[in-house]
């Protein structure tokens, strides 16, 4: 009888080890993943963010759990791209202008009024060109873009006494541009002075009068409050914006075949989605501004282009002919 409870006691014990060696085992199988971004938590960009990460989570059976850091948390958008390098990342949402930092021609699509409307830049996602240009950024930086978000129609804004109408307007207008040189093209053409600020920081620096007038998309103009510091919006849409998916090289070169694919998918539908929602928010953003009291000034887009094409082309800023030219011809 004791023999035989000796037995069901090693039994037991062996049980209990093997559970806690196959809980262990799980727990060495997941692996934890940072995603960063500069963006608020209530734009789509954090929210299908967290929508890829759950996905994600789901189709490889819970062993990638991936963490999204929204609002410039894991730093400001040079940050987070130094971070792929680093290690510090894994996964970034990052405008092209940045990634251009590491590899020039990419950056091509902030020259002003290279894309006619946002159904040009989804069309440009899907081309040759944008392939072969994120094949030589991953090349050049070891990392991977995975997929291409439709960002919005960048807008001037201004501080009451400093309204932007005709191209004139900008001229001596201290403007915030993102600090990555691909921004510089629009003011610095039509004689503004442009301030390279942090995204973070943008607010404040209207607010205090720090610059006069700042550029960015209707959605974002509204996430991050820039209308309560800024009475004039002007619909130049001289930028028509994205950002990249991006996975940094450690990462990408540890997933299975599978993996990768599972990652491409989801990322890409991702960006599928945020696209939609910022296309249907700039429509209904134009009316609430006017009822918020702002002055929105529907400006000559024509004759914009004109004037900083008069001052300014694509090889000027270091881009590579060819590419404008391709882009420009997607229909």
């Amino acid at each position: 009888m004791t023999s035989k409870r000796f037995a069901l006691k090693t039994f037991a014990a062996c049980a209990l080890a093997a559970g806690a060696l196959g809980a262990f085992g799980l727990a060495q199988a997941q692996t934890k993943l940072k995603w960063a971004h500069v963006y608020e938590t209530s734009e789509p960009f954090h929210k299908y963010s967290l929508w890829a990460a759950d996905e994600i989570k789901k189709r490889t059976n819970g062993k990638y759990e991936i963490q999204v850091f929204p609002a410039s948390s894991l730093g400001k958008e040079s940050d987070i791209n130094q971070g792929l390098t680093l290690g510090t990342v894994d996964i970034i949402l990052t405008g092209a202008s940045f990634a251009g930092n590491t590899y020039k021609p990419l950056a091509v699509t902030y020259f002003p009024f290279i894309f006619r409307d946002s159904e040009h830049l989804l069309k440009y996602a899907q081309s040759d060109v944008f392939k072969e240009l994120a094949k030589g950024y991953d090349d050049k930086s070891g990392n991977h873009i995975t997929a291409l978000n439709y960002y919005g129609a960048r807008h001037v804004t201004s501080a009451a006494a400093k309204p932007v109408a005709k191209p004139e307007d900008m001229k001596g207008l201290k403007i915030r541009v993102p600090d990555a040189p691909a921004y510089l093209a629009f003011p610095k053409s039509l004689g503004a002075n442009a301030t390279p600020i942090a995204f973070a920081e943008v607010y404040l620096a209207l607010q205090n009068g720090t610059v006069d007038a700042q550029e960015n998309p209707l959605p974002t103009i509204e996430a991050k409050k820039f209308f309560e510091v800024q009475k004039n919006i002007s619909l130049t849409g001289h930028i028509i914006d994205s950002l990249l998916t991006v996975v940094s090289g450690q990462t990408w070169e540890k997933l299975s075949p599978d993996e990768k694919k599972i990652f491409t998918e989801v990322m890409q539908e991702a960006a599928e989605k945020t696209g939609r929602e910022i296309i249907a928010s700039e429509i209904r953003l134009t009316d609430e501004f006017k009822k918020k009291g702002n002055n929105v000034i529907v400006v000559d887009k024509a004759a914009f282009r004109e004037a900083v094409l008069k001052n300014t082309k694509p090889t000027d800023q270091g881009y590579r002919q060819q590419d404008y030219d391709r882009i420009l011809a997607i229909k």
